[in-house]
């Protein structure tokens, strides 16, 4: 089965994101202002991509069951995770021009990069499993959360999002279907399927370092010259 063996190969990242500092942080209310706020600007670009990816992965795919998957995680994504970001960005005040000038942070870039790879050179069966860990995730994170919660009534809000059986229901049917997708594919696809989603969740766990860490690009060597 699929998801019983990515999920033994990734315990490390995995597991580990339930102690994440920034996490933790989450769940008790003492997560700082500014990495919330880095963790959101950082997080509407991958939002955005992710679900581009989900429409470009349906217009290619055959399997009829998946692409309605696929369609309607783009939708959910547009009407709920999206919305609710943005009401997160009007209580913190976050603008349109804070948007423009943040520069994308080298996580969330090469986390979305890593999943656009699956359709130059990948399969669309991986493509499918690079998506899985995000939703699976934090629907696991939101799960655990939920029983204490948070005592910052924004991070509560954050927890609620993924804590609800609907978001649960959704999560076990990708896995369903990524258990058939991976049934179904020859040894070299089912090996593909295995190592995207070990990435993805490798990006995951990083992607709360970056948040974190108020992660960017480094500057490089501002006192060098030109040589042309």
């Amino acid at each position: 089965m699929f998801t019983k063996k990515a999920r033994a190969l990734t315990v490390p990242y995995w597991e580990g994101s339930f102690s994440h500092p920034f996490v933790r942080g989450l769940q008790e209310g003492t997560l700082g202002d500014k990495e919330f706020r880095h963790y959101l600007l950082q997080d509407r670009y991958y939002l955005e991509h992710f679900s581009k990816i989900h429409v470009l992965i349906a217009e290619k795919i055959e399997d009829k069951e998946v692409k309605e998957m696929l369609l309607l995680g783009a939708k959910h994504l547009a009407e709920g995770e999206i919305a609710i970001r943005e009401s997160f960005f009007k209580e913190l005040a976050i603008t349109e021009k804070e948007i423009k000038e943040t520069p994308i942070a080298a996580t969330a870039y090469n986390y979305v990069s890593h999943m656009y790879r699956q359709l130059l050179d990948g399969s669309l069966n991986s493509a499918v499993a690079g998506l899985l860990p995000c939703a699976w995730l934090y629907q696991e994170i939101g799960t655990e959360l939920i029983k204490t919660g948070s005592p910052n009534s924004l991070y509560q809000r954050w927890i609620e999002t993924y804590s609800g059986e609907e978001a649960k229901d959704e999560v076990m049917f990708q896995c369903s279907l990524l258990n058939r997708l991976y049934d179904e594919s020859n040894k070299e696809v089912q090996q593909q399927m295995l190592d995207v989603f070990v990435i993805s969740s490798k990006m995951e766990y990083l992607f709360w370092g970056m948040s974190f860490t108020l992660e960017n690009w480094p500057e490089g060597d501002l006192d060098a010259t030109s040589k042309y």
